[in-house]
């Protein structure tokens, strides 16, 4: 073999390592470029998911402050029926105290009253009247 054909193969040999190489490197850049847009798309709906998880977490909160101020309210509205209540039961308590004072009273006016006879019975609340619509006349005694 001569020189010449020497020298054509290995020029030959170093472009074709020349672009095997270059095929490599190529294809490594294609490889690591599809791997940045692979990357950069997730991080896109990384991004996205974040902000709906953002929004759940917002109304999480808004529904939970709603909740807390609905408990509060109803912790007022039962303190102020407790409220209620109790002054009902005061009342109540006055109103059966004077009524019990009214029907002493009215039963003491039965006692002073000429015109009404009772018929005691104890352990009644109220005694059984009679009231006279006409009061007998006086009879004078003749003498």
């Amino acid at each position: 073999m001569s020189d010449n054909n020497t020298l054509w193969i290995i020029v030959a040999a170093v472009v074709a390592l020349v672009v095997v190489v270059g095929l490599v490197l190529l294809a490594r850049n294609k490889r690591t470029q599809s791997r940045r847009d692979e990357a950069q798309r997730l991080r896109t709906d990384l991004e996205s998911e974040r902000e709906q998880v953002a929004k759940r977490q917002a109304l999480a909160d808004e529904t939970d402050a709603k909740a807390r101020a609905a408990a509060a309210e109803a912790e007022a509205k039962a303190a102020e029926a407790r409220r209620l209540s109790e002054r009902a039961s005061t009342h109540q308590e006055t109103a059966a105290t004077h009524l019990e004072d009214l029907d002493q009273r009215s039963r003491h006016i039965d006692k002073l009253d000429p015109d009404v006879k009772t018929r005691g019975r104890d352990g009644d609340d109220a005694p059984d009247r009679q009231v006279i619509t006409d009061p007998p006349s006086r009879v004078e005694n003749p003498r």
